[in-house]
């Protein structure tokens, strides 16, 4: 849904110019949480300290954002979906400054993770988990960007995938730490790790239904699966299986 032009051509510019910070947003915190899991799984400890300081240029755009839309409010007086517009740039913004964050979280535990030898198969499925939330924040900005929300519903849905894998790593990681005591630290980082990862897909949720929200003036059901049964997971000590 495109919206029509306004009077004053400098109102449009001042919208278009939220857009597409938005996007750099979206793309500067793509690249740092997928950075983040590179680093993490090749032990690479100065891709890990970019990550961390590339968080700066994120809080950076989100205050920008903050504040231009604050001054389109106070000049412009927007109404109906400019306001819309206005503050779902600020939601989103905020959504996505939360996502660098959770990549520098990430980012900072990769000495601590790499310090012990781990299983290849838990960073595989980090990687895949990480694949999934990526992509589920990819398909949410190409949306905010076309404002196609046909099946934006099938793509904040997807998020119930991502806890389902969570729940999974989750087991794994915790059968290693029964087995034998000294994976207990890197898999405590691995655990953060991994929730982080999880916690994007959220936020690409709360994305999804911001979009929708700007783009018909109406909210989407408040319903969404929700398949994280972590907190379910008990593993034994007398028979630690997989």
């Amino acid at each position: 849904m495109t919206a029509a032009p306004h009077i004053f051509r400098t109102y449009d510019e001042e919208l278009k110019f939220l857009a597409k910070r938005i996007a750099a947003m979206g793309g500067q915190a793509e690249r740092m949480v997928d950075q983040a899991i590179t680093s993490l799984v090749s032990s690479d400890h100065a891709l890990a300290q970019q990550v961390v300081a590339d968080d700066a240029v994120l809080d950076g755009a989100q205050r920008e954002i903050d504040d231009k839309a604050i001054v389109i409010i106070a000049r412009r007086q927007p109404m109906a979906g400019d306001l819309r517009e206005i503050i779902g740039a600020i939601r989103i913004a905020s959504d996505l400054e939360r996502v660098g964050d959770l990549g520098k979280s990430v980012a900072k535990r990769v000495v601590a993770v790499t310090d012990f030898r781990q299983p290849v198969s838990l960073f595989r499925g980090l990687q895949a988990l990480a694949e999934l939330a990526l992509t589920q924040l990819k398909d949410v900005l190409d949306v905010y960007a076309s404002r196609s929300v046909e099946n934006l519903a099938t793509v904040r849905d997807r998020d119930g995938e991502i806890d389902a894998m969570y729940t999974s790593l989750f087991r794994e990681l915790l059968t290693y730490m029964m087995e034998d005591p000294r994976n207990i630290t890197p898999c405590t980082h691995l655990l953060f790790c991994a929730k982080n990862i999880e916690r994007i897909g959220d936020h690409a949720t709360n994305i999804a239904e911001t979009v929708y929200y700007v783009a018909t003036g109406e909210q989407m059901p408040i319903e969404r699966p929700k398949d994280d049964k972590s907190h379910r997971v008990t593993v034994s000590s007398d028979n630690p299986s997989r």
